[in-house]
């Protein structure tokens, strides 16, 4: 069964994501950083109104994977409200230096996730050797690898990323992300053998502000939000139930 993972943005774009066939929510703010923890009250408003799976990202900050000790105690708390607001799961990923998985603070945050699952994030991506890393993630107890295959995208990166489905032979799922659309999706899965897919499946809105004066940004910026898109999450699911 093939299942859809949708990145939402804001707890209305995970509402909208649910009600178009969505397996599993990756709730995030600041999309255009890759990616970082939302507010307690947006954890804890999604999780009072989703019934399907809910995994924020454990990611204070944008940029690379590699954290100070006080970023590190900021992950260790955000995970424990993520479990005491009673979400399925968490995403998180820290690497060394060397651009290896850092196998000892990752463990460390695994123990504090309790019974909650865990998906590795696109810190793979920034892996010195992914064949390796993979392995270290399997070890560590982690459910899932969210990967672009190293490149830019999925598509770009569809060779590695079914390669590393054969390595992982069922011990864990490795999930395609990054321009995943209704228009690629099929081609994916076919090549890759992937189970999982993870894509945003954004569009925009207009703002409903009645008095749109530009004074400090473009229109694009002050104006026009980001939000899931129905249609193409809805696009998304078809796909996948036609496997």
């Amino acid at each position: 069964m093939i299942r859809i993972e949708i990145c939402a943005n804001s707890v209305t774009s995970a509402l909208i994501a649910q009600e178009a066939g969505a397996y599993r929510i990756e709730l995030c703010d600041n999309l255009k950083d890759g990616g970082t923890t939302p507010s307690f009250g947006v954890i804890k408003q999604a999780r009072e109104l989703l019934h399907i799976k809910l995994y924020p990202i454990i990611r204070p900050r944008g940029g690379d994977f590699l954290y100070t000790d006080l970023e590190f105690e900021i992950m260790k708390a955000d995970i424990e409200q993520c479990r005491l607001a009673g979400c399925d799961g968490v995403v998180f990923g820290i690497l060394t230096p060397e651009g290896d998985v850092d196998k000892l603070r990752c463990a460390e945050l695994k123990r504090l996730a309790g019974n909650m699952g865990a998906t590795f994030h696109r810190a793979f991506d920034r892996c010195r050797d992914p064949k390796q890393a993979l392995e270290d993630i399997i070890e560590l107890g982690f459910e899932r690898v969210l990967t672009s295959g190293l490149e830019e995208n999925a598509v770009k990166g569809a060779s590695l990323i079914a390669d590393l489905v054969k390595q992982a032979d069922g011990r864990i799922s490795i999930m395609p992300g990054a321009g995943v659309r209704p228009e690629n999706l099929e081609q994916l899965i076919k090549t890759t053998g992937a189970q999982e897919y993870h894509t945003t499946a954004k569009g925009t809105v207009e703002s409903e502000m009645l008095f749109k004066a530009v004074r400090t940004g473009s229109y694009q910026e002050e104006f026009v939000l980001e939000q899931t898109d129905k249609a193409v999450v809805e696009a998304l699911v078809a796909i996948a139930k036609a496997f």
